[in-house]
This record gives C-alpha cells, sequence and structure tokens, in this order.
C-alpha cells in the first residue's frame, strides 16, 4: 500500500492520496486508477521522441599511435519508408507481440492488472505486460528502468498515442527503432545485415526471424545463436499460422527452410533460409592487409557486443615502415608477371609474438585481384579431412578444428621442404644429433608401398643436392634439402611426432591422418597446408630458444569507457616452452647452413640469419621463411587459384618461366619457380629494409643434442662416463627451460650440458643410421 502511495505521489501529487488511504484493497484500487488515468482525456502532449544514440567508429592506430583506419558496422541503422514495410513483417510481429494490436487502445488492462498484481506482491517489478504500442513509447520517450512508475507513465503515454496515430504509424515508428542483434537498429538494418535483401522483400521465414529476434536480440543473435534464433522463427510461424495470417501449405514449406549460416556445410539458399554474417565498412584504411587482420582478430577474440558498441581504440604492432617494406618488395618481385601469381608475407617478432607485417596478395582488397580480392593468403585457411573421406583414422588432429584459427581465405598451401625444420626437431628431441650419417641416394624406394605406378612410391631429390653423395649427416641434408634423407628421418622419428611438434610449434593446420597421407616417408616433404603467419611464428620458436608467443596484432584496446580490455604494452605476453633450448638452438645451427653454403644463399643478408626453403611438386608453391634473433619472416609465392599448373607455365617453358624485379633493380628470368629463387630473394630484399637500423645480433651458441646412451649415462646414479657427475658437478637440468610442457619428451629427458663438456661422439663415416619404415602419407617431392 505504501510502495502505490509512493508511486502515485511521484507522478501525480498528493490529490489522490485521501482516497488511497480509504481504500482497502490496493490491487484493486491500483487497477482502477491506472484504467481512469488511461481512459479519461489527458490534456498533456506528447513528447519529442529520444533521439536514436549514434554509434561512435572503432580506431586503429599503428604501434605508434597514428591513426591508419576506421571501422564500423555497414548496416546498423538504415533508414526505410512506412510504404517499404511488407505485410507480411506486419503480421510476424503482431503475431508474436502483440495479436490484439490492431484492437486494444495502447494497452493490455488485464496484462498490467496481472503484472501489477505480481509487482506489488514481491515489491519490485516482476512481471511486462507491454503492448507494442508501450514498447513503442518506452523505446521513443522513456528508459528502460523496470519500475513500476515509468510502467504506469508508459501506460499513460501509449493510451494518449494511440488516440492520436494510427496502428499502422505505431507499427512502422516501433520497427524503426527496436533492436535486432548483432548492431543492428531497425528493421531494414537487420534484413539487410542478416538477409542481404531490403526490408520490402523479406519472405515469411525471414520476417518470423526478425520478429522472433524482439524478445531477446542478443541471445538469439542468428550469428552466433543460430539454434536460439531458430527457436524463435519457429515459434513465430506457428503463431502466425495460428492466427490465420499464413496457410497451412505455407507454414509447412516455411518451416522447413531451416536457419543456416552461409558458407557452411550444406547451407543452400534453395532449402535454407541463409543468414550472412556481420558487414563492416573500413574508411581511411591505409594498410589494408593489416588492417583485415585486426578486424579477424576481434571477431575471434572479442564478444560481438564489444565490437558492435563501437568506441574502440586499437593499437596494433604494426610499424608501417615494415609494412610498407614488405609491400613495396612484393609489388616489385610480381613486376613481371600477371595474376593469378601472386606473393604473401609475414614478419613476427619472436619474444613477443607481435606482427609487425602482413601483406595477404599483391592486389589484397583491390578490383584487380579479382575473385581473390578478399583472399588474405598471409593468413590462409583450415583443411580438415573428416569432411571429404568416409572412412578417415585420425591419429593428430588440426589445432584449427576447433575454429580457434584467425583464418584469411584462401585455404593453406603446401609448405615444400620448408616443413623439414619440425622433422628436424623431433629427430632431435629423439637423441639424433645433427652429425648423424645417412645414405642419400637419388632415389628412396618407400618401405611397403604398393602402387601400379612405381613413381609413387618413390621420393627424389629435386631441390639443392639431386644426388652424387653417397651419404650425408642430418645437418649436410638440411643445407641442401635433402629430400631422400629427410625420408629416412621422417619414417624413424615417425609422422605422428612430426605433426605433434608442428603443432606445438604454432603450426595451427598440422594434423596427420589416414587418409590422406600413407607414408611417412613424404609427409616431412611439406604435404600439409599452412600459412606465412603460422610458419613465420613457428620458426620464431627457434629464434627464441624454444619459447612460443603466440602472434598478435594487438598492443592495447580501450573502450569507449576508457576500460582497457587488451593490454600488450604494460603486460607482454606471455611465452611457453615448447622445446628445449638446445633442440631449438641446434636447429638454428642447422638452418643457417642453408644459407651460409646450402639452397638459400640468394637470401644471405651479411648478418647472422638461419632459414629454410621450400619448393612443391610441379613447382606450383615456393616459400622461403627465415629469421635473425629479432625477426621472423615467411614468404609464398605461387598461383592465387591454387592451380596445379606451374607458376609462370607456358609453351616451350614446361617447369614455368618466372620473371621478377629486383626492389630498385633489374629484371631477372628463372626458368622455374624455387623457394631458393624469388622466395629468397624477396625475403633477403625486405630484411634488408627491416633491419636496416637494428644492431647485428649472433645467434647463441648450441649445446649438443645428446644421444640417447650419452643421455642416460648423465642420468645414471652411478655413471662410469667421463662426464662429472654426483655431489658438486653442473647441474644440467638447469639448461632446460622451465614451465614445459614439450612436445614429445624423451625418455629420459634431454639434458644441456656446457659447452665445455665433452661433445657427442660422432658416427664414423661409414656407419649409417637406418630408418625403419612407419607412418603413412602420399609421395611427392620436396
Amino acid at each position: 500500500m505504501n510502495l502505490l502511495k509512493r508511486i502515485l505521489k511521484r507522478i501525480f501529487g498528493s490529490i489522490f492520496l485521501a482516497t488511497v488511504t480509504l481504500v482497502g484493497a490496493p490491487v484493486a484500487f491500483g487497477a482502477t486508477v491506472v484504467a481512469g488515468l488511461v481512459f479519461l482525456p489527458l490534456p498533456a502532449t506528447i513528447p519529442v521522441p529520444k533521439t536514436v544514440p549514434t554509434v561512435q567508429p572503432t580506431v586503429i592506430y599503428d604501434r605508434y599511435g597514428h591513426e591508419i583506419a576506421q571501422i564500423s558496422q555497414y548496416q546498423q541503422d538504415l533508414p526505410f519508408t512506412q510504404s517499404q514495410v511488407p505485410p507480411i513483417l506486419k503480421e510476424a510481429v503482431v503475431s508474436d507481440e502483440d495479436r490484439n494490436f490492431y484492437h486494444e487502445s495502447g494497452i493490455d488492462l488485464r496484462g498490467m492488472v496481472r503484472a501489477l498484481v505480481a509487482d506489488l506482491r514481491n515489491q519490485a517489478t516482476v512481471q511486462g505486460g507491454s503492448t507494442i504500442t508501450q514498447q513503442y513509447v518506452k523505446l521513443a520517450y522513456l528508459n528502460s528502468q523496470r519500475t513500476l512508475v515509468r510502467k504506469v507513465r508508459e501506460a499513460i503515454l501509449a493510451s494518449q498515442l494511440s488516440r492520436q496515430a494510427s496502428k499502422d504509424d505505431i507499427l512502422y515508428h516501433y520497427l524503426t527503432l527496436i533492436y535486432l542483434g548483432d548492431g543492428n537498429t531497425g528493421a531494414e538494418a537487420a534484413s539487410e545485415s542478416y538477409f542481404h535483401v531490403p526490408v520490402q522483400k523479406l519472405d515469411p521465414s525471414q520476417a518470423a526471424t526478425l520478429a522472433g529476434l524482439i524478445p531477446a536480440p542478443s541471445a538469439r543473435a542468428p550469428e552466433e545463436h543460430l539454434a536460439l534464433a531458430e527457436t524463435g522463427r519457429e515459434l513465430v510461424l506457428k503463431k502466425m499460422y495460428q492466427q490465420g495470417y499464413i496457410g497451412a501449405a505455407e507454414y509447412q514449406f516455411y518451416l522447413a527452410r531451416r536457419l543456416a549460416l552461409a558458407g557452411t556445410a550444406g547451407a543452400s539458399p534453395a532449402t535454407n533460409t541463409i543468414v550472412y554474417p556481420m558487414v563492416y565498412t573500413t574508411v581511411n584504411n591505409q594498410f589494408p592487409d593489416f588492417v583485415d587482420y585486426v578486424e579477424r582478430w576481434l571477431n575471434q577474440n572479442l564478444p560481438a557486443s564489444v565490437i558492435q558498441s563501437g568506441g574502440l581504440r586499437i593499437q596494433t604492432t604494426m610499424d608501417p615502415a615494415i609494412e610498407n617494406d614488405a609491400r613495396a618488395v612484393v609489388a616489385a618481385t610480381l613486376d613481371g608477371s600477371a595474376m593469378p601469381v601472386d606473393m604473401a608475407m609475414a614478419a613476427v617478432e619472436p619474444s613477443t609474438g607481435f606482427v609487425e607485417a602482413v601483406v595477404g596478395g599483391r592486389y589484397f582488397s583491390s578490383p584487380l585481384a579479382g575473385p581473390y580480392q578478399n583472399d588474405n593468403f598471409a593468413l590462409g585457411g583450415c583443411q580438415d579431412p573428416r569432411g571429404i573421406y568416409k572412412t578417415i583414422t585420425v591419429q593428430i588432429p588440426a589445432s584449427c578444428w576447433n575454429g580457434s584459427m584467425i583464418t584469411g581465405g584462401g585455404g593453406g598451401r603446401q609448405p615444400g621442404s620448408s616443413f623439414k625444420p619440425f622433422t628436424l626437431a623431433t629427430a632431435f628431441l629423439d637423441h639424433i644429433p645433427p652429425s648423424t650419417v645417412y645414405p642419400s641416394p637419388y632415389v628412396y624406394q618407400i618401405p611397403g608401398c604398393v602402387s601400379t605406378k612405381p613413381t609413387d612410391c618413390q621420393i627424389h631429390n629435386d631441390e639443392g643436392d639431386i644426388g652424387g653423395a653417397t651419404q650425408e649427416t642430418l645437418a649436410e641434408a638440411t643445407a641442401q634439402s635433402t629430400n631422400t634423407v629427410y625420408a629416412q628421418v621422417a619414417e624413424q622419428v615417425t609422422c605422428p611426432s612430426i605433426a605433434n611438434t608442428a603443432k606445438a610449434l604454432g603450426v595451427e593446420t598440422a594434423y596427420y591422418s589416414t587418409p590422406p597421407f600413407y607414408y611417412c616417408a613424404s609427409y616431412t616433404l611439406g604435404e600439409v597446408g599452412v600459412s606465412p603467419l603460422d610458419m613465420a611464428s613457428a620458426y620464431g620458436v627457434f629464434a627464441a630458444h624454444g619459447q612460443r608467443a603466440t602472434p598478435t596484432p594487438i598492443l592495447e584496446i580501450v573502450d569507449a569507457q576508457g576500460k582497457v580490455l587488451v593490454d600488450n604494452i604494460h603486460q607482454h605476453p606471455k611465452t611457453t616452452a615448447v622445446l628445449p633450448a638446445n633442440v631449438a638452438d641446434n636447429v638454428t645451427n642447422a638452418l643457417q647452413g642453408v644459407i651460409a653454403s646450402g639452397t638459400g644463399t640468394a637470401a644471405a643478408l651479411g648478418r647472422p640469419a638461419a632459414g629454410k626453403t621450400g619448393t612443391t611438386n610441379n613447382n606450383t608453391d615456393a616459400w622461403f621463411v627465415g629469421y635473425t634473433p629479432t625477426l621472423s619472416t615467411a614468404v609464398w609465392m605461387g598461383n592465387a587459384n591454387s592451380d596445379a599448373t606451374p607458376v609462370g607455365y607456358s609453351p616451350g617453358c614446361p617447369k614455368g618461366c618466372v620473371t621478377g624485379h629486383y626492389l630498385n633493380g633489374p629484371a631477372q628470368t628463372f626458368v622455374s619457380l624455387y623457394g631458393g629463387e624469388w622466395p629468397a630473394i624477396s625475403w633477403k630484399e625486405f630484411m634488408q629494409l627491416a633491419l636496416a637500423n637494428v644492431p647485428v645480433t649472433p645467434f647463441s651458441a648450441p649445446a649438443p643434442i645428446l644421444t640417447e646412451q650419452e643421455a642416460a649415462a648423465l642420468q645414471a646414479p652411478h655413471s662410469t662416463s667421463t662426464i662429472p657427475v654426483g655431489p658438486g658437478a653442473p647441474s644440467y637440468a638447469q639448461s632446460v627451460p622451465p614451465g614445459g610442457p614439450y612436445v614429445n619428451p624423451p625418455d629420459p629427458p634431454i639434458v644441456s650440458p656446457p659447452t665445455a663438456l665433452p661433445t657427442t661422439t660422432v658416427p664414423s663415416s661409414t656407419t649409417t643410421t637406418t630408418a625403419p619404415a612407419a607412418g603413412s602419407t602420399t609421395s611427392s617431392t620436396g
């Protein structure tokens, strides 16, 4: 009773208080007062509708605080006229929100009394009871506070409005103000955003979807909550049928057209109601490749509601000078060729994971790229064979299969021999030193392989050393990219272990399954599609002595209220030890040989650098991935359409003639595409520019890789080894990075003794390490 008195006093003063005191039934009296006030003539005028608040754009900055782009949602508040509202949308909304809309006087008195009873009993607002007119009044004139004061005011204004405006006017203005999820205010914005059609072309299923969003627009937003949106759609369609707005046949037809996200498996406009993802517009975009990466990162890592609220201030890791250097090198290299020949590049700081440059393609975001203008090849894509093969055995699943990868389209590209360092690291984890000697034939026959085509069961050398040496050490085979040696190593360490190593280092697309891989000998030659960003990040682990930092384009994100959402400035990203330091450092030592005297001499910088070339079958993809202690960069070159035709193929040039320009230099034509040619040259030119003002830093000298016997001797409590053990001896375990977990941890664990101690015994020249057959994959040339 006292609560009702306070409410009436706040609204109407003390004129009714005496009457209220005399009545002993507060609920009945409250209903009588509300009914009287609603239906009696009121002299007050309807207030001017509120202005719909404008969402501020999100501003993106480079690492130095200079603005590089602004982004805002494309369909946020689109105007439309009353004549454009289709009857089917009116019927859908009315059937679900207020079936008596065309017959009531702006309020539902029974609903209000029911709500008032519940509110008075609970001494708080616990029930609604609003008509469409009342909902419009709340949106246009009042606030969203759930109080009895607001509800009474709402009812009075709704009653008055219903006497002054037509039902169609009220419904139209209501449809311009309702929020429908994913940042869409109004029916036109939601229609364009979700279905890519104007409001007047909505079909019954689409109209029912929008009407079903009204009660809980964020919780039912279809891109994120498709199942809840589908439940709402079906409920509205049922009400439309029950209330006579659609017939039985129409109801059954549209009920069967379930919601489906565009681009997902099985989604078809012929059988589904297709929902499209949010679209953003970017203005003043000076660096489209990198900004695209930032936008994709936001969608992957922040709630949609935060992005849609706008007003974010995003400082990125991008160095504009380095980004421009990367773009200039790509443009120069491709100057002598035409689409679909393309190139992508990514550069990452190993110690932090900060991405300094991204080039998605020569014409990324430009119509000149044709159908590939939105494919950011630097980010790649995720391949999942489980949807291709009816029967498949997955031993190592890819990280990207859980949807966590930031993809850019275009799919992953085979890395060729640039995948070999993951096999090399796995070998070191298995106590196989770089001095281990292997047979080095020109052709290696895959054990256990059976095929009607003999070459399917053979591994050939294609890059660097194409035969002649009868045997090579593992370090020499790395420098010369000897496929036949690495085929043996892969079978020795097993393909699942190689896949695990690649995954741990950050190759999100690395997996192992049968099919498509049947023979492990060729798995090491790079048959799993990868992205330049993943490869640059993974190689950065070698530069960082086994520590992995997740790649990120973000330094800091601050919302419109000044709250810091992401802070990588004051709190550097955490790193994880995924390799022992001696393993990572020995990989670096071996990869220095690639540039010094192997297949990557074209990448020589004149400062310490390590890297690996990669070329796939038929010269369709070529790579160079390399690093210094402070910067790791991956370069991919190939055809944008992923055709099996060699890059630059023409009659009379069966392996493909590739012409390019040195940066500010002459043109040169290579008779085929290899990783040690244009990719290595482009890598060198970019790194020279990016590191021009960076002091020369040497790599750390690696502690030796111990054989399994040597490692066991170090761990033995009464060892007869000449290596000192026992009290007072050096603590070798201190050399192993803490924190793990390491990939494929050896048993006993690898330790890193001081370099002053005796080194591993190198097998004699007559000793060879043979590889037992293991694993499975299809045959290819690295």
